[in-house]
């Protein structure tokens, strides 16, 4: 099974001849290598580029171990850009080769020449990779499957997809894989073997054990907010652990740039400002979630959140968890000062989009709780209700759009019907 990776590819093809290194970075395993040397390469091929045109080097090939050296990287690529006209160079996990930043920034001034690379080592998985090529670099972030990416592969019937895609997660292998029992060794597998080690050994953590039970905690604690002080707090009063809010938020900081999770800030909406406590973490793939924890676990609530905040991220929204101050407007039995959550603050340019995550709404009652936060804004962005039911979309009387959850991870229009 195949599936559409798009949006991705359409990225890489509006960044040719850019004059920059285009980097594709992202999650260990979520498909940059098949991106970059089947489906780019495919498009090379249909758009008219000779097949000799085309340099693709996979340099985690053993058989390609000599090249692994950068003067002989550099003779082998000039060796094969004989003739005019305009070459690409794909390089797949370019930081087996020592100093790779000089190799690549050779080619900034061939107007010929197209350099494409990937890498999914702990150095390469950094958030500030770009900055190697001195402002140079044009990044591509690959996340692993979106719902409609999935969809489009496994197709049938899309609660069965849904099902299968909270359990086990959008990573591309998992879709070759035919029982429950084998996506869920490989995953487990996938996290002991590469990321846990990758994580410990690059960052020289000494307290390993302390840092899987950390990221376990996150795990548990999707949907939830936290901050290091508070997860210092557990650490004491649960394991008898003496790791310091400070260590752990070192420690944080090491997922995120592994890309295994994004921290959303918490911003106050009527104050126009972020609060710096309190944040929530999302897990880039749910499926690595889910292994973490031994696939307890399964709220479908909180997994259910997490799945909208990555399709967010996919879509290129910057998204932040909403707080909102209330003095009893909303409710007449509330106190006089209350905080509401607004699940996600969704911005890009000039549009903004409240959006609250709600697995049901059986009746009235129900709807007015979850909305109360959404009143309680007064400015005209849209707002919107994202439930699993299985409805049409429609607004209520106080213009919040209510949207089902397919419509939404399936159709990207819907939330500006």
């Amino acid at each position: 099974m195949e599936a559409k990776r798009d949006k991705s590819l359409n990225q890489l093809i509006e960044g040719q001849r850019n004059g920059l290194i285009k980097v594709v970075t992202g999650i260990r395993r979520c498909g940059k290598s098949y991106l970059l040397f089947k489906l780019f390469a495919e498009h090379l091929l249909s758009a008219g580029m000779p097949e000799d045109h085309i340099v693709r080097i996979d340099l985690e090939n053993y058989r390609h171990r000599a090249l692994r050296q950068p003067e002989t990287l550099l003779e082998y690529i000039d060796s094969r850009i004989t003739e005019e006209g305009q070459y690409v160079v794909l390089l797949d996990e370019v930081q087996t080769v020592p100093h790779f930043e000089e190799v690549l920034n050779s080619y900034l001034k061939m107007p010929n020449v197209d350099v494409y690379v990937t890498g999914s080592n702990s150095r390469f998985l950094s958030t500030d990779i770009i900055t190697e090529f001195r402002g140079r670099g044009d990044e591509i972030h690959l996340s692993p499957l979106t719902f409609s990416e999935y969809y489009s592969a496994v197709g049938g019937d899309k609660s069965d997809a849904w099902r299968d895609y909270f359990t086990f997660g959008g990573l591309p292998h998992v879709l070759s894989l035919s029982s429950d029992e084998k996506k869920s060794q490989y995953l487990q597998s996938l996290y002991a073997t590469v990321y846990k080690r990758d994580l410990i050994e690059r960052n020289a953590i000494a307290k390993a054990d302390e840092f899987e039970e950390l990221l376990r905690v996150v795990a548990s604690s999707i949907g939830s907010p936290v901050n290091p002080l508070r997860l210092e707090n557990t650490f004491k009063s649960v394991a008898h652990s003496d790791l310091s809010s400070v260590t752990i938020s070192r420690y944080l900081g090491f997922m995120e740039e592994a890309f295994l999770i994004e921290k959303a800030q918490r911003y106050d909406v009527k104050g126009r400002k972020y609060i710096g406590s309190l944040s929530k973490y999302y897990f880039s793939d749910l499926g690595l979630r889910n292994a973490l924890i031994g696939f307890r676990q399964q709220e479908e609530t909180h997994i259910m959140e997490n799945i909208i905040y990555n399709e967010l991220r996919a879509r290129g929204f910057r998204v932040d968890v909403g707080s909102v101050e209330v003095r009893g407007q909303c409710d007449k039995n509330e106190a006089d000062r209350t905080r509401l959550e607004v699940d996600f603050v969704v911005n890009s340019g000039f549009k903004r989009y409240y959006i609250q995550s709600a697995l049901s709404i059986p009746d009235a009652e129900k709807m007015r709780q979850e909305t109360r936060s959404l009143r309680a804004i007064n400015d005209s962005f849209r707002k919107i209700v994202i439930v699993k039911d299985n409805i049409k979309p429609w607004h209520t009387e106080e213009g919040i759009l209510v949207l089902g959850l397919f419509d939404f991870l399936l159709q990207p229009g819907s939330i500006d019907l």
